[in-house]
This record gives C-alpha cells, sequence and structure tokens, in this order.
C-alpha cells in the first residue's frame, strides 16, 4: 500500500478549524494517549501500540472515536516498512508537518530556544521532569503530559499552541495522509477556537513558520530533562 505522500504541500482548499467535542475529562486523557501513542514513530512496538489503542478508545464520544478508527483500519492494513517511511517522509521532511509545536510559532529562529524553555518550565510547573530524547515540545510527549497530569497546564499548553496543531492537520490533509484524523482527534478535545487564533492558524497556512538563518546554534546547550527536579516522575519515557 503507498502511503508516501507527495513532495510538495498544496493547500487547494483552506479548511476551516476542528470543532471541539464536548468530553470529560476521561475521555480527554484517553483521547490525548491514544494520540500520542499513534503519532510517535511506528517502531517495532506499533503494532502493539495500535491493538492497545483500538481496545481503549470504545468509550470515547463518536466523532473521536471514528477518525481513530479509520487511522487504526488504515494502519493496520498497511506494510510496516510501508508505514515507516511515509512517517518519516511526512513529518521529517515538510515544514508544514512538523511535530514540534513551537517551531510553528518561532520556525528556525532565536525565538526558538526561548520557546523550548517555556515548554520545560511548563512541565516543571506541573511537577514533572522531562526526560526523553525528543525536545520538550514533541507534540506526542505533550500530548502524554496532558494525558497523566492533573494539572491545567498541560491542556493550556496544547491550546496555546492550537494554530500550529491546525496547521499540521491541514497539511496532512493537502497530502492525503491517513494522519490528519489523529490530529483531528487530538483538535477535537481541545478548547472551541477564537477568532483570534483562527486568523493566526489562516495566516501560518498561507505563509508557513518564520524562518531566519542561524544554523542550529540558537539551541544552544539545550537538552531534554533528566531527573532531579520537582518530581520523580516523567512526563516522557
Amino acid at each position: 500500500m503507498a502511503l508516501r505522500p507527495p513532495p510538495h504541500i498544496k493547500l487547494s482548499v483552506m479548511p476551516e478549524p476542528t470543532p471541539a467535542i464536548a468530553m470529560t475529562r476521561d475521555q480527554r486523557a484517553l483521547t490525548h494517549m491514544a494520540t500520542s501513542l499513534l503519532l510517535d514513530y511506528p517502531d517495532g512496538s506499533f503494532h502493539t501500540r495500535t491493538q492497545q489503542v483500538a481496545a481503549a478508545i470504545t468509550t470515547l464520544p463518536d466523532a473521536v472515536r471514528r477518525v481513530l478508527e479509520t487511522f487504526l483500519a488504515t494502519a493496520m492494513a498497511a506494510d510496516a516498512q510501508d508505514f515507516e517511511k511515509a512517517y518519516v517522509g511526512t513529518f521529517d521532511l515538510k515544514r508544514k508537518c512538523c511535530l514540534y509545536l513551537s517551531y510553528y510559532a518561532a520556525g528556525d529562529t532565536r525565538r526558538r530556544g526561548q520557546a523550548l524553555v517555556t515548554f520545560m518550565e511548563a512541565y516543571r510547573a506541573a511537577g514533572w521532569e522531562f526526560d526523553a530524547e525528543e525536545l520538550p515540545d514533541y507534540l506526542p510527549a505533550v500530548l502524554e503530559f496532558s494525558a497523566v497530569s492533573e494539572s491545567p497546564i498541560a491542556e493550556q499548553l496544547l491550546a496555546a499552541h492550537r494554530e500550529g496543531i491546525e496547521v499540521l492537520r491541514a497539511a496532512l490533509l493537502a497530502v492525503s495522509s491517513p494522519y490528519a484524523g489523529v490530529i483531528e482527534a487530538v483538535c477535537m478535545s481541545l478548547p472551541e477556537i477564537d477568532d483570534a487564533t483562527r486568523d493566526r492558524y489562516l495566516a501560518l497556512v498561507n505563509e508557513g513558520p518564520p524562518t531566519e538563518t542561524v544554523g542550529l546554534t540558537f539551541l544552544g546547550d539545550l537538552q531534554p530533562f533528566s531527573a532531579g527536579g520537582a518530581a520523580p516522575e516523567e512526563a516522557r519515557r
């Protein structure tokens, strides 16, 4: 099954932001954990993760459950190597399909370093330590943080980057990626989008993330969290 998207993203139709779906706190946490597992790299454990998600999402609202079940059916039927290649070709090689949330607002500019520090401070403020190889704005990590944390900070962190998440969904729709449904489920779980956020979303879809020729040095010596901070738990394992 050919899942590799075309090399260039062209948005012929501008999708409207996703309407919010009423959820209980437990349903929102389950949605965020399920989408975190599905958006992470499809390594050797991916098939097991899809089976676990399929068994767990039966209690979600119908609209959310349906889009996740559609993705799961596609993922389970696909050749594992093809699906892995499609993941890399989608999320690693396209600016508008980035899984790092601060990239949409800060792009490749000096501002992104401070944005990443803000993410790490948010984990700590909620009593968690970030300890992973990924950067702290990695969407699957932030979704897991929201799923396991009782602090409202996690949901606020996602809501603050809603326009970037909507841009990601629009870009995935443009290349007919099955992952668009997973991002749609995330968007359904977030608060209703306001006019200001909608305007930023439309601008980002048209213009893309900011760019600046600074190499990679704007990250300085920034590393993911290690143990020894406010709490022994890890927001990312």
